[in-house]
């Protein structure tokens, strides 16, 4: 083999064998995740097994399965069983964990038992994002996806699905009597043998169609109609394309228009997204510290109690209104081309007559304001206005929030275009890493923690890709340092505190941004007391 290049021999022995440090290189993503893990208080966010048990065999550390997921999840990694496979082989997984190989069951049960922490460690990872100044615009998009579930089509059932379903088996027990009736004009043996085989497959559908009826009325005690056998908290949910309805959960997710990170996500069990917009607004609000925030949605989004929730929140949001007026679908003019004058209270029709005030009612929970005139009667646009009396407008009380979320998308429809450039790519990213199955975990809990680790494996990434493996690790530490130095500094000042306790290089990033909140309101509490007196 002259002329090639060589490799060494399997059984040729070293004097000193490399360290494992050797093979991973200083911009190597393993040493984010390693920075990211280390500077996290894992007892704080509420995982289990920080404290270790007294007697008993030894546990991993939650830190090393922490870092073993993160790791796992960064690169497409998810399955428990994989995961085991990888510390075995990976050297960048050996690295990561010091050579530490759980089996696939202890880290399954990780997953399975810090939930509600895995949850924390993404508004953890958005802390950091936002102390490293990169939501600097506070301009979010607001979008929906659907994931699949672990749960087939055929072990969900509603209401319309049950009845087609116990339709279809009572046509098929009509079609084989009707076969039975057929055989039965044929010669013995051969009837016999074919009733038989018919007779078995009826058999058959009477005890499917007692298993349904079971089931059925397990369904109709549900609070949404809806029972889903393998992962009871699936639902079926519609898709844009005809027939392409899945059983899974509608992912609500707010994205930085900037960077493209996700500041927030949820898990809902609806595949509506009306109802969703003010609440994940105000935690993006609240997640990236801005005092004024501007959300573009689609107009799935578009209600107006949640527009009016926003705009109280000083939040500007950049919504479509759906076209819903039935006069227009039917050739009519709608009440869009119908103009309010709120200096005179009025509505201004297209024949140009203007609509009074007549009296107030409450529908649905709602104070709407009902507008006629009387000219309907001879109006010569009556045919294309109404078929009653007179065409009647009903405005409601807080319409004024409508009309200038309405008034803001007319002087800036570009904001469209910028929430399909933002929402639509983190999606699309995550169903790739997912694959043909999205989520391997069942129930909603669970789902969420699963999400949440595709999300901080996402956010990873695109901050890797802005600022660089190096550059993010010396931020990390220096503003680790900048607030330990600024905590110790006020600290001295004020005296010691029996709250904080022990100032560590272990504390994590979060307690220290609130021990130095604390210190900032009771240094201004006392300033403001010493004016007084």
């Amino acid at each position: 083999m002259k002329r090639f290049i060589e490799g060494e021999e399997r059984t040729q022995s070293t004097l000193l064998p490399a360290s494992l440090d050797e093979y991973v290189d200083d911009d190597n993503p393993v040493r984010v995740i390693e920075a990211f893990v280390d500077a996290l208080d894992l007892g704080e966010l509420g995982f289990k097994g920080v404290v270790p048990k007294v007697t008993g065999r030894p546990s991993y550390h939650p830190s090393v399965l922490l870092k073993i997921y993160v790791y796992g999840y960064l690169n497409r990694i998810a399955s428990s069983r994989r995961l085991e496979r990888e510390t075995h082989r990976n050297i960048e997984m050996m690295w990561l964990t010091g050579r530490l190989m759980p089996d696939f069951k202890t880290i399954a049960n990780f997953r399975k038992e810090n939930t509600k922490a895995l949850r924390e460690i993404c508004r953890e990872f958005v802390v950091l994002c936002r102390n490293l100044d990169l939501f600097s615009d506070a301009l979010v998009a607001i979008d929906s996806s659907k994931f699949k579930a672990v749960n087939n089509r055929d072990r969900n059932f509603t209401v319309a699905k049950m009845k087609r379903r116990l339709e279809q088996i009572d046509k098929s027990i009509d079609r084989y009597m009707a076969m039975m009736d057929t055989a039965d004009r044929q010669e013995p043996e051969i009837a016999e043998a074919r009733k038989g085989r018919l007779g078995e497959k009826i058999e058959i559908l009477k005890e499917q169609t007692k298993k349904l009826k079971a089931l059925e009325a397990e369904m109709l005690e549900t609070e949404d109609r809806q029972l889903s056998l393998t992962d009871p908290d699936a639902r079926s949910m519609m898709t844009s394309g005809r027939g392409t309805g899945m059983v899974g959960y509608n992912v609500q997710a707010t994205i930085d228009a900037k960077h493209h990170l996700i500041i927030d996500h949820e898990i809902t069990q609806s595949g509506l997204d009306c109802g969703q917009l003010s609440e994940m607004a105000t935690r993006a609000k609240e997640a990236i510290g801005a005092d004024d925030l501007t959300v573009v949605a689609d107009r799935g989004y578009f209600e107006g109690e949640q527009l009016r929730a926003c705009n109280d929140a000083g939040i500007t949001t950049f919504v479509p209104r759906p076209l819903r007026s039935g006069s227009k679908a039917k050739g009519r003019f709608g009440k869009q081309d119908f103009v309010y004058l709120p200096e005179e209270d009025v509505y201004r029709c297209p024949a140009g007559e203007k609509l009074t005030w007549r009296y107030d009612s409450v529908e649905g929970g709602k104070t709407m304001h009902s507008y006629w005139t009387t000219a309907c009667t001879e109006c010569p646009l009556k045919e294309q206005c109404t078929t009653g009396k007179e065409r009647r407008i009903k405005r409601w009380e807080h319409e004024a929030v409508v009309e200038a979320a309405q008034r803001r998308l007319d002087l800036d429809p570009e904001k469209m275009a910028v929430r399909r450039c933002t929402a639509e790519h983190p999606f699309g990213t995550l169903k790739s890493w997912m694959g043909a199955t999205h989520f391997l975990t069942t129930t909603k809990d669970k789902v969420n923690a699963e999400m949440s680790l595709y999300v901080l494996a996402y956010n990873i990434k695109r901050i890797i890709k802005i600022l660089g493996i190096k550059p993010l690790l010396e931020a990390i530490r220096a503003h680790r340092k900048a607030l330990i130095g600024l905590l110790r500094a006020m600290t001295a000042q004020t005296g010691p505190s029996r709250r904080f306790g022990t100032i560590t290089p272990c504390i994590s990033t979060s307690k220290l941004i609130n021990y130095v909140n604390i210190l900032l309101t009771r240094n201004t509490q006392e300033a403001q007391t010493e004016t007084v007196f």
